[in-house]
Parts: C-alpha cells; sequence; structure tokens
C-alpha cells in the first residue's frame, strides 16, 4: 500500500483536528509542523459555512458524553438579542447567534427527538425566553444546552490523540521553504492550517486576512450556565457601566459569560478589535467586562455585589483570524505543490472544526487522487 506524506503545518484547533482525522487513514504519514503547540501562552496562538458548525457539533455532543477525559461539557446557553439591532461588527461577530429563528434550531431539536441529554441539563431544544424574562432593552431571547470546550484540556487531548495514531509532531518558526533541515520528509500534499501565519506564509501571503483582538478575564466564579448578547451596550458608545474612567465605546466590545468544565474556570468577555494586536491587556477594557458581566448574570457574584467578587485567575488576549471572504476551505497548488488550506475562522474555530477539518480531508483525498509533487520541507 502506498503511503503518502501530508504535512500539516499549524497546531491550532484546525490543525490538530484535521491532522487526528487523517491520521485515521493508514495510507497516509502525518506529519505536524508548528511554532506554537497546545500548552503555549501566546497572542497568535488563540486556540488556547453555517454547514461545517453543524458537522461539528454532533461530534462536540458524543465527547462530551463519552469522552470525559476531552474537557468538552454540555451547558445550558442563554442569549439575548438587544432591541437596537446588531449594527457593529462586535454585534454582526454574534448576529447568528442571537437570532430568533438561528439556524441551529434544527440541530438542537435533532438532539432532542434523539433522547439525548435529558434529566439534569434540561431539553437541549431551543426554547424561547419569555418577555417577562428579559432584562431592559433586551428584544428577545432564546435558551438551549450547547457544548462548552475547556481549549487547555481539549487540545492537549487532541495532540494525544494524533500521537496514539502515529501523528509526527515537531516545533518550527521557519516558512516551509526554510525548513528543510528541521523536517525530513518528502511532502506529497501540505495542508495550511496556520490561521494567522498565512499572512505571511510564502506562496500564500494572504491579504484578505486581518487580526481581531480578543480580550478576555478569567474568573473562578460559577455563573450556572453560558450567556451572550448582542452588543456590549445601548449603542451610544457610552454604557452604563463604564465610569472606570478609562473612556472607550463600545462598538468593538461584546458581553459574554462561558463556564468551562474540567477546572478551566469562567470567561468573562469580551472585544472584537479589528487590525489590533496589542498583547497586554487593557485594564480599563477589563473593568467594563467584568461590570458587564455582573450586570448580565448577577448570581455570579451574590446579590449586592459588584466585581469585587469575583475572584480572578488571569487576565487574556488572544488574535482571532478574520478573513473578508470567510474561511478558507479549499484546494491550490504553490509551485506545483498540492496545498489544502483550512483557516479564516475568525471566533469561530472551535465550533466549526470538525466540520471544516472533514472538508479539508475531503479535499486531500481528491488531490491525492489527482497526484502531484513532491517538496523537501
Amino acid at each position: 500500500m502506498a503511503v503518502h506524506n501530508i504535512i500539516v503545518l499549524g497546531a491550532g484547533v484546525s490543525g490538530l483536528t484535521t491532522a487526528l482525522l487523517l491520521s485515521r487513514d493508514a495510507s497516509k504519514r502525518v506529519i505536524v509542523v508548528a511554532k506554537h503547540m497546545p500548552g503555549d501562552y501566546d497572542i497568535e496562538y488563540c486556540s488556547p459555512w453555517q454547514e461545517q458548525e453543524r458537522a461539528t457539533w454532533p461530534f462536540l455532543n458524543k465527547l462530551a458524553q463519552e469522552h470525559p477525559e476531552a474537557g468538552v461539557h454540555l451547558r445550558t446557553t442563554k442569549v439575548y438579542a438587544r432591541e437596537r439591532g446588531e449594527t457593529t461588527a462586535a454585534e454582526q461577530w454574534l448576529a447568528s447567534l442571537v437570532q430568533k429563528d438561528p439556524w441551529f434550531k434544527d440541530v438542537v431539536d435533532d438532539m432532542q427527538t434523539n433522547n439525548v441529554d435529558k434529566g439534569e441539563r434540561g431539553t437541549l431544544q431551543l426554547r424561547e425566553i419569555p418577555p417577562e424574562e428579559l432584562g431592559p432593552g433586551m428584544r428577545h431571547g432564546s435558551q438551549f444546552t450547547s457544548a462548552c470546550i475547556n481549549p487547555g484540556v481539549y487540545l492537549p487531548w487532541l495532540l494525544g490523540q494524533c500521537l496514539k495514531n502515529g501523528v509526527v509532531f515537531t516545533r518550527a518558526t521557519q516558512q516551509p521553504a526554510e525548513a528543510e533541515a528541521e523536517v525530513e520528509a518528502n511532502a506529497d500534499l501540505v495542508v495550511n492550517c496556520t490561521g494567522l501565519g498565512s499572512q505571511t506564509l510564502g506562496g500564500v501571503q494572504d491579504r484578505t486576512l486581518h487580526p481581531v483582538r480578543g480580550q478576555v478575564v478569567i474568573v473562578a466564579n460559577d455563573p450556572g450556565a453560558l450567556y451572550s448578547v448582542s452588543g456590549a451596550s445601548d449603542g451610544d458608545g457610552n454604557d452604563d457601566n463604564d465610569d472606570d474612567g478609562g473612556g472607550g465605546g463600545d462598538d468593538d466590545e461584546t458581553a459574554y459569560i462561558m463556564a468551562r468544565g474540567a477546572g478551566g474556570g469562567t470567561v468573562l468577555g469580551g472585544s472584537y478589535q479589528m487590525n489590533r494586536s496589542e498583547a497586554l491587556p487593557d485594564p480599563n477594557l477589563a473593568v467594563r467586562i467584568m461590570r458587564r458581566a455582573v450586570a448580565l448574570c448577577p448570581g455570579l457574584v451574590g446579590e449586592g455585589r459588584g466585581i469585587e467578587g469575583l475572584d480572578i485567575v488571569r487576565h487574556a488576549v488572544g488574535l482571532r483570524p478574520l478573513r473578508e471572504d470567510g474561511p478558507r476551505v479549499e484546494a491550490d497548488r504553490v509551485d506545483g505543490l498540492p496545498v489544502v488550506h483550512n483557516y479564516g475562522h475568525a471566533g469561530f474555530g472551535y465550533q466549526a472544526s470538525f466540520g471544516s477539518a472533514s472538508a479539508a480531508v475531503k479535499l486531500v483525498n481528491e488531490a491525492l487522487l489527482r497526484g502531484g509533487g513532491k517538496a523537501k520541507l
């Protein structure tokens, strides 16, 4: 049986998931080459279309129920849409999540008919939140069960599954054309999962790719559910909670709460700052994030308490890879070498990971059938 050597560039959630699916085929020898690996803390390593997300849900749901060691948990989720609508980039980022009739309604309804995850977690069926339960300034809300991932557990789990299947990992900061000394392999095909690295990757240099800065606060408090709101305020640029003296508007800020399992703490967000890449957290933004979180879920700290009731673990900043034309999952050729791209998922890399990786693997198989050259990496 002929063995094809596949190089996967990048070890974020897209690269690891793609490598895992490729490694399930004994006819493929998979090598992952990456600047950052699970366990690293770096602003560029942000991993600690609807169709791809739709395909990913069953995979995550199965992991949550059958493989708790993967760090995926099912949690009650509540999303709210403000009366003002979704007009800013930050609001549009979450627009599909807060629609009254969202695309994923059929997905969670299907899970309901399959009798999955009932009991203490409640029903998976999407439920419209009654008007009397909505806070001021909200036009509608929905409740459903969603998968929440603890990246600190999930990425090492993916890496471990890859290693079990014989995937080889090597750390390299060079461009593919410069990495020959580090990776002794003849590549039949390269899979590009470099995220923002595709801005400068030789032969790719995608100028439609932009960094979107996200800042969050990790706390030990448990809100009991996941929460998201379309936007950080009512849109006047002066959030009611923004009395920290630090200024700042709300057009590139968001409000969400994600309680991660397996000791991952609760993530309070956040921001959606286009073409900004400052690595250090903004302390004034951190205060606004915490105040919005407490306003959204008072139970996070207890009745009558403010942000002083938050048990802060750390502050974090990451860059999302936003591509103007949406995620790039397609076949290409670079200097005669077959290449499959899988990058540019902005803030939805995890929830689209399995679907996008499956699509990438299909493109890999099609490219190998067509044949192609080899390149020494």
